[in-house]
């Protein structure tokens, strides 16, 4: 009885977060157009570094996967930013003394994130053909499955974030000091196969870098040869999955401490 309690509370806190999401046009708008400039902008003016490096890949089509997960990481890092509003205006107290448990609170927090992040993510995979990658339809699981996981672990961390910030000034802040040297050391733009040993340690513990990775060689499997993708890939996919799913298990825990403790 209690567990339906919890699931019961968690998806009533989910539907708010996603109807919150929905009605803002513009920021469903924003999400989509930022990553597109990146791909455009970049992809266009960077075209020649991939190729003067002699990896065999289109620079476009080896930035999408990163374009891709850096959508998942704005939007799950920004959709926990609720949060911290809640807290501000006074709904959250309203929560907390409904007798629900913080758990399904948190759940329910991380899973709106998760569902909106990986909508966008999926709203980008479409433009898969407009870049000429060739997809196979068994391919879509597993794409779907990881940016699912990257949705999770990063949300995870944003209402890790989010539940010792007091001001959403504070979160904002907080965000950008995370997400442009997240985003710039995934290997979204460059590989990391052989960047200084300083950066390949930073990437080792960036969550980023094993969803870039893994939706990378997925993403591209039909459109490389296996030589030119284990030149920019870092870990097989199962390594990458192992270590999102022990990361997001991790985070989700301190996630739920900090909850309780903070508010």
């Amino acid at each position: 009885m209690e567990f339906r309690k919890t699931l019961e509370a968690a998806g009533a806190i989910w539907q708010r977060e996603f109807i919150r999401y929905w009605r803002d046009k513009t920021r469903i708008i924003s999400t989509i157009v930022q990553p597109l400039m990146f791909l455009i902008i970049f992809g266009t003016g960077l075209k020649s570094t991939l190729a003067r490096g002699n990896f065999g890949l289109d620079f476009v089509q080896f930035m999408f996967p990163g374009i891709i997960a850096m959508s998942i990481m704005s939007v799950s890092f920004f959709s926990t930013i609720s949060t911290v509003w809640d807290r501000e205006f006074g709904f959250l107290k309203e929560i907390l003394v409904a007798p629900i448990s913080r758990v399904s609170i948190t759940v329910g927090k991380i899973l709106g994130a998760v569902t909106i992040a990986s909508i966008q993510g999926f709203l980008l995979l479409l433009l898969a053909p407009i870049l000429k990658i060739r997809l196979h339809p068994l391919s879509f699981p597993y794409l779907i499955s990881f940016m699912i996981l990257v949705a999770f672990s990063l949300a995870s961390l944003g209402l890790l974030i989010a539940s010792l910030m007091k001001t959403t000034e504070s979160f904002g802040l907080m965000m950008q000091l995370l997400i442009f040297p997240m985003f710039f050391i995934s290997g979204a733009f460059f590989p990391l196969t052989n960047v200084p040993w300083w950066m390949k340690w930073l990437a080792a513990i960036n969550p980023l870098s094993y969803g870039v990775d893994a939706l990378r060689q997925i993403l591209l499997q039909r459109q490389a040869t296996g030589k030119a993708l284990s030149l920019v890939s870092l870990h097989p996919v199962a390594i990458n999955a192992l270590f999102l799913l022990v990361f997001s298990v991790i985070i989700v825990m301190l996630a739920a401490l900090a909850f309780n403790k903070k508010n």
